[in-house]
């Protein structure tokens, strides 16, 4: 299907949401956060089980709903947040040395990303730019609105967002619901924008909800993460890990479901082979979010170009699955998949949870950086031989 070019987009609008509907939206998203800061100290790191020769530990504790992740030249890890801040922690030799709030009150900044000198946020039907910031961290200016214009609808509203090797900004329009029929060219969809707001277009169809997308390091082709769909049984459908080597892609949402289910209510027409499979099933109800590949100077030669992937964890599975990060292992063209646990613990025995991985970031040095927005922190993982 050709992808759609906009001048200017202006999608259609969604629902109008009273002002309890929208608090009820909002606090779903925050259900499953906690309600006091945690610290480093309370927080059991050590059930936290690794690959031998990796290291765990709390970069920082006090970064309450903490999502996506952003790093400047200068060293400013700059975190998203669904509470309405949005953070700038100051790192040197991979610590914290100063901690900083650039924004609050907006509306779920869950998406940050930096890009020429300025911090992009999104903040559900818009995207806001600060420009400077590095500079200005004690006396952050008044952002500039970006576009104002993407969808209200806060069901899949939070918003990853990165900066591709074209210079653009990939924004991504999650499905309104768990499973319906939206305007595929404004939501279910991944789309692309210039830096200042303009020449919007749609680039992927048929993505439920997308939280976390990067580039090969090799090929520079689109790989994503997607959610897959609830209500069908606790072992289907998979999330998904998928790659768009090209526009115009579609990836079967609402009608397929992981590359080979069709959907009981909107499958009847439309196949599964009218559509791109997934290059790998990374299970049903983990909720894959923020994934990277690695490139870093750190960690073992065999982990270079694999990718790494927060597990959300299950929200409405009879017995909870997810809470971890996972590695995979899969050649450039999207071949030989394979996957492991790399790091896991969050997750009890007894089936309750301490924290939730978000999102992951390499840094520079090579070490791995982990968001957890239930437990409010940002971990580092480090390997030395062993």
């Amino acid at each position: 299907m050709k992808a759609a070019f906009l001048t200017m987009f202006r999608p259609r609008p969604a629902r109008p949401r009273s002002r309890h509907g929208r608090l009820l939206a909002i606090a779903f998203f925050l259900l499953n956060l906690t309600a006091t800061a945690t610290t480093a100290a309370s927080l059991p790191i050590g059930r936290i089980k690794l690959p031998p020769g990796f290291h765990i530990e709390v970069l920082a504790d006090n970064v309450p709903s903490a999502r996506e992740m952003a790093l400047s030249p200068k060293g400013i890890l700059y975190v998203g947040s669904i509470d309405g801040h949005v953070y700038a922690l100051e790192l040197r030799d991979g610590q914290v040395t100063a901690r900083h709030v650039i924004a609050s009150g907006l509306d779920m900044p869950a998406g940050v990303a930096w890009h020429d000198g300025a911090l992009y946020v999104s903040a559900v039907s818009k995207i806001l730019r600060f420009d400077a910031i590095d500079d200005h961290l004690t006396d952050p200016p008044k952002p500039a609105v970006v576009t104002d214009r993407l969808p209200t609808a806060y069901h899949h509203g939070l918003k990853f967002i990165a900066f591709g090797p074209d210079g653009k900004l990939y924004v991504p329009q999650g499905a309104p619901c768990n499973i319906c029929l939206p305007d595929r060219d404004h939501y279910a969809m991944l789309g692309r924008m210039d830096a200042d707001g303009s020449h919007y277009e749609t680039i992927a169809r048929g993505i439920r909800n997308t939280v976390g997308f990067a580039w090969h390091p090799v090929t520079h082709e689109l790989w994503f993460t997607d959610n897959g769909r609830d209500m069908l049984g606790d072992d289907r459908p998979d999330d998904e890990l998928n790659r768009a080597p090209r526009s115009g892609m579609d990836f079967g949402y609402p009608f397929c479901h992981a590359g080979d289910i069709a959907d009981p209510e909107f499958g009847k027409d439309h196949p599964c082979n009218e559509f791109t499979p997934p290059v790998a099933k990374l299970g049903a109800h983990v909720a894959s979010l923020g994934m990277r590949f690695y490139t870093g100077p750190m960690f073992p030669a065999d982990y270079r170009n694999n990718i790494f992937i927060a597990e959300h964890g299950s929200w409405n599975r009879s017995r909870k699955v997810g809470y971890r990060v996972m590695r995979v292992i899969v050649d450039a063209d999207g071949s030989h998949p394979r996957q492991e646990v790399f790091a896991q613990g969050w997750l009890m025995p007894d089936e309750s949870e301490w924290g939730r991985p978000a999102d992951v970031l390499p840094l520079p040095d090579g070490s791995l950086l982990i968001s957890d927005d239930y437990a409010g922190a940002i971990y580092r993982i480090t390997w030395t031989a062993p």
